[in-house]
């Protein structure tokens, strides 16, 4: 959004300053910020042009909530101690000397009695900057010998693993490259909710004379203005990328000369695909046979063919299969090599980040445990575990609101055996479950630096506001916890302009001389190929495998899961409707959710077709219910969606449901994805009632 901002609420003896600084939410945009700031409060937040690709660009949510999400009347200002039942939001404020000595008064008696890895972190990807999102917190919790964390299952872990089971670690397609497309794939990718900036660049490149294909079960505003719009039923997107492949090779489309020279495994690969038909595309896909052949026919006349892919493929059980199997097909037709050809993810890589230095990852004790985000629920409940869980901390995180199965996962985090400690900006759903809270900082509050998944741009912000009551950054909290439990190492003392130079190499090229504390404010430095040479895939970046080339068949997961190609594995079908939950134009996941474009109940979507044969009327309050939760819903009748599917966004909190709980309590945590053992979120299988009031 340009520009379309509330009135400064400023009088003739408070002037407004205008500073810059970054957004710091978890998008792959990344944008630069422009903050009016009055009296240190924070009235108005525009888009800056210091980050050429967002330019001044930003998102309604930024504009909307971000000041109140600061100041309004959920902030958490001042440390917190329990003083009612879990979950009731009962607290009284207590000095940061009590809260700190709670603490470590509740994580040391589950130390005693049954050692460090009783504790855990349960943190994920709240703030993006380098230093809040993972520095300070994980030296402390290595340092202490606490249970890790496998993340990346909860959502992108599967995305990441299919692209670098590819590619390996190597950057991919940056998004202003695209303008050179002369076809263009966007496949399971919300581009205006979820990656806004892409949108002005695919209008260039139509402009041009691109083609531009969605792939999305829903038709997304994206696609109101596409060339074809295939609507796939959700979760077998696999079964028409292996037959695109097999197409293709029919028709003679593929490019043996690129096969031979940049990629390994195409016999097997090629082998798999041929067992996917046209037919099975109508039949399993439900998508017709004449757009499945214009597709075809597309990709085979397309001289720079991209590929630009969401989250959304991830999240059905043949996610990392229908992931793998979309990129391929940007290898088996040569589409690598050159500006505007290529995979439009992972560009990040390129940041030359440091991480084992920042995070001090040699002080990880290898047999330490290791859960899967994804299992905490179960393994809180687990009473079998030869070392049980005692002591949580959740920060950067709101787990209540974002993972599967809320229901078993709330009634975790209410048993009361269990010491629970919290950090927060806002008293979210998660925060009500703790005995202990912080107050966290709002990034407008601490120096930081920033790189990107989406884009290839390191950046740095400085604070705008003073610190908002008696909050702290990230780094300081732990900072003062590491003092508390008496870890002295040096480590746990460095300043914020140290942890910001161990963030990143200091010596690289692009950072053209800069230390990572010394970033100019006022621009973004992109991270290119050497010698300021474009990042293209097979020229002048190399795919980071083993072989070096592209894997087309993976030895990992052919030695991890049992097939080295992409396959089909289909979920039984358990109720009528299946239940889609992609971003939200009101929220970033689930920050912004008590702001006020989430007030209310939240809407989900129905084709005209099903609501007819329920007797249905568009606006209804409805009950969707499963054998997990019952979630109060309202109801908006839409040909945009496919019949059998419902489309309900995420990241609600429970205050927007009657029966308190959220489309989350919805989502099984049993069913897992083919790779990497991810969360299913779009494998929830429904039905629907009209609600009782």
């Amino acid at each position: 959004m340009r520009d379309t901002l509330p009135p400064n609420s400023q009088s003739s003896h408070s002037p407004t300053t205008q500073l810059p600084s970054v957004c710091p939410l978890d998008c792959p945009d990344t944008c630069s910020l422009s903050v009016s700031v009055t009296d240190d409060q924070i009235t108005a937040v525009r888009g800056s042009r210091a980050n050429p690709l967002t330019d001044a660009v930003i998102c309604n949510k930024v504009v909307r909530s971000f000041a109140g999400f600061v100041h309004g009347p959920n902030r958490l200002t001042h440390p917190l101690r329990r003083s009612g039942p879990r979950g009731s939001g009962s607290y009284e404020p207590i000095s940061w000397e009590e809260a700190l000595d709670l603490i470590h008064a509740g994580v040391m008696r589950a130390i005693e009695a049954h050692g460090p890895q009783s504790v855990l972190p349960f943190n994920y990807a709240g703030p993006h900057g380098q230093l809040a999102g993972g520095s300070m917190d994980r030296r402390f919790f290595y340092h202490m010998g606490a249970t890790r964390l496998n993340r990346g299952p909860l959502c992108g872990g599967v995305r990441g693993g299919a692209y670098e089971s590819l590619f390996g670690p190597a950057p991919g397609m940056p998004p202003q490259q695209v303008v050179q497309s002369d076809l263009v794939l966007v496949w399971g990718n919300n581009v205006t909710v979820s990656n806004l900036h892409m949108a002005p660049l695919l209008k260039q490149a139509r402009a041009k004379g691109a083609r531009l294909v969605v792939i999305d079960p829903k038709r997304t505003k994206i696609a109101e203005h596409c060339d074809l719009h295939l609507q796939p039923v959700p979760g077998t997107d696999v079964v028409l990328a292996m037959a695109l492949a097999a197409e293709l090779e029919r028709r003679d489309a593929l490019d043996h000369a690129f096969i031979t020279q940049w990629t390994t495994g195409s016999a097997q690969y090629l082998e798999a695909a041929r067992g996917y038909t046209p037919d099975q595309v109508a039949e399993v896909c439900g998508i017709p046979l004449a757009q499945f052949h214009q597709l075809a026919d597309w990709i085979s006349a397309a001289r720079n063919m991209s590929t630009s892919l969401g989250n959304g493929i991830e999240r059905g059980r043949s996610g990392g299969s229908g992931l793998r199997a979309a990129m391929a097909l940007q290898a088996l037709t040569g589409h690598h090599g050159r500006l505007g050809a290529g995979v439009l993810a992972k560009p990040g890589l390129a940041a030359p980040k440091t991480t084992d230095r920042l995070q001090a990852s040699h002080l990880i004790d290898p047999d330490t445990r290791v859960f899967n985000i994804v299992d905490v629920a179960r393994k809180l409940l687990d009473r079998t575990m030869r070392i049980p869980v005692k002591a949580v901390m959740i920060y950067n995180h709101n787990p209540v609101a974002t993972h599967p199965d809320q229901a078993r996962l709330i009634e975790a985090l209410s048993q009361e055996d269990i010491f629970i400690a919290g950090s927060d900006v806002a008293m979210t759903d998660s925060m009500r479950m703790c005995d202990v809270i912080l107050p966290a900082a709002s990034h407008f509050e601490y120096d930081d630096v920033y790189g990107a998944y989406g884009q290839n741009y390191i950046q740095r912000a400085a604070p705008v506001i003073p610190l908002v009551g008696d909050s702290l950054p990230n780094t300081e909290i732990f900072r003062r916890l590491a003092a508390r439990f008496g870890y002295d190492d040096p480590l746990f003392q460095v300043s914020d302009a140290e942890l910001m130079d161990q963030a990143l190499d200091g010596d690289h090229p692009q950072l053209q001389g800069h230390r990572p504390s010394e970033i100019p404010l006022d621009r973004a430095l992109e991270i290119t190929a050497p010698e300021g040479a474009a990042p293209i895939l097979c020229d002048t970046v190399v795919p980071a495998t083993a072989s070096g080339k592209i894997e087309l068949f993976s030895e990992d997961y052919e030695a991890r899961y049992g097939f080295g190609v992409p396959r089909y594995d289909p979920v039984p079908r358990s109720a009528p409707f299946v239940l889609i939950t992609p971003s939200s134009s009101k929220r970033t996941n689930a920050t912004f959710g008590d702001q006020p474009p989430s007030d209310g109940v939240e809407l989900v979507e129905m084709h005209p077709e099903d609501a007819a044969s329920r007797n249905l009327s568009d606006g209804a309050l409805l009950e969707l219910f499963n054998d997990q939760a019952v979630v109060t819903l309202r109801l908006k009748i839409s040909d945009a969606t496919r019949p059998g599917v419902l489309y309900s966004p995420k990241g609600t909190w429970r205050a927007s449901s009657a029966t308190g709980f959220t489309v989350n309590a919805l989502i099984p945590a049993d069913i897992r994805t083919d790779t990497e053992d991810g969360a299913c979120y779009n494998e929830t299988f429904v039905d629907l009632r009209p609600a009782t009031n």
